[in-house]
């Protein structure tokens, strides 16, 4: 992590008082530190450690932010960011990974986080949001969810086609004036529309 610029001892802090071998099956715990992609269940997977990081290191967390998650996945990052802010909203719309997601804030007793079972794809009620970071690859800059964003405030999304690559983005809100500022190249699933009516 600290090969790609990172030096945030509350952040390192964070991941290290989340074990991260513990949001992933047992199969596939050597990855838990690893910078490559881990298998998850309902087809999806948990990024690297050193991608997770970056992002969450670029959402510049402080105390008493209301955080907004689109993507629960493992609950990896939820945990990690419910541990540098006040509150974390988490969306996730198979309904197997946010129950495993809650077993682990329960076991870590992490009782700042708010899982919801539901399709994200449109934003949230509850806002407006301090930081908001979505893991789904969005066509162009989500709108719906810009409107989300309180005063001096952070978007971080995947922008550009979900069959392909994509650039991590970091919005910055200011007054009523936006900054835009690519982070890196990536490759995210497409939002999917609706929760899932089996997993």
């Amino acid at each position: 992590m600290r090969g790609h610029s990172i030096d945030d001892p509350q952040l390192f802090a964070a991941i290290e008082a989340t074990p991260r071998q513990s949001f992933l099956a047992a199969a596939w715990s050597h990855l838990a530190y690893s910078p490559r992609t881990a298998p998850l269940d309902c087809g999806e997977y948990m990024e690297g450690i050193d991608d997770q990081a970056r992002v969450i290191s670029a959402l510049k967390l402080e105390p008493g932010h209301r955080v907004l998650e689109i993507g629960t996945g493992s609950g990896f990052t939820a945990a990690v960011m419910s541990l540098l802010s006040g509150r974390v909203t988490t969306v996730e719309r198979y309904r197997k990974l946010c129950d495993h997601a809650l077993q682990q804030f329960v076991s870590l007793k992490r009782e700042n986080i708010m899982v919801k079972h539901t399709d994200g794809r449109h934003g949230m009620p509850g806002g407006p949001f301090d930081r908001i970071v979505i893991w789904l690859a969005c066509d162009e800059v989500p709108r719906h969810f810009v409107e989300l964003l309180a005063t001096h405030s952070v978007l971080i999304a995947p922008i550009g086609p979900g069959d392909g690559r994509q650039i991590m983005t970091r919005i910055s809100k200011v007054g009523s004036r936006f900054e835009q500022e690519d982070l890196m190249p990536v490759r995210y699933q497409p939002f999917i529309e609706g929760t899932s009516s089996v997993l």
